[in-house]
């Protein structure tokens, strides 16, 4: 049985061997532990039985009002049994009580975010996020599977 949980210190090291044994592929950024550890309250985690770690996903705030769904990373040999929709679920749940209007994240993941009731939205619409794809690696705006999703979670007043 896997739990989805808050991260903690001694996660770190594992949250980033997780999340950057597929940034090679270009399924997610680089993560140095650095990065992970400045944002430790914005990752969760899900463990397997013994604790382990199999899965993580963080949000990235852009505005007090938008937020990224960041670093998902499920264990390839843990995938395609709903890892990854819990822990969208977890993220969902953590930027809902933080109050934000609006989750958006970019993936190759379509049926996943979709699946999540997310939207196809256009990368477009997060100008914050290109300027940031292009301070990071400028090489992410030039790969062409990626699709940007949008879920509204509160109404605009």
């Amino acid at each position: 049985m896997s739990r989805v949980q808050h991260a903690n210190e001694p996660d770190i090291q594992d949250i980033v061997a997780l999340n950057n044994r597929y940034a090679t592929q270009g399924l997610t950024l680089m993560r140095s532990e650095e990065f992970v550890y400045a944002h430790l309250a914005d990752y969760r985690v899900l463990r397997d039985g013994d604790g382990g770690i199999v899965g993580c996903a963080a949000l990235d705030e852009y505005s007090p009002s938008v937020v990224e769904l960041i670093s998902l990373a499920v264990s390839q040999d843990e995938q395609g049994v709903g890892h990854g929709k819990a822990l969208i679920e977890a993220t969902e749940q953590l930027a809902r009580k933080r109050g934000y209007d609006e989750l958006f994240s970019v993936s190759f993941s379509d049926e996943l975010f979709l699946a999540c009731g997310f939207s196809r939205s256009a990368l477009s619409n997060y100008p914050e996020k290109i300027a940031r794809y292009e301070r990071i690696d400028r090489s992410e705006l030039q790969v062409g599977e990626k699709h940007c999703f949008t879920k509204r979670l509160r109404e605009k007043a």
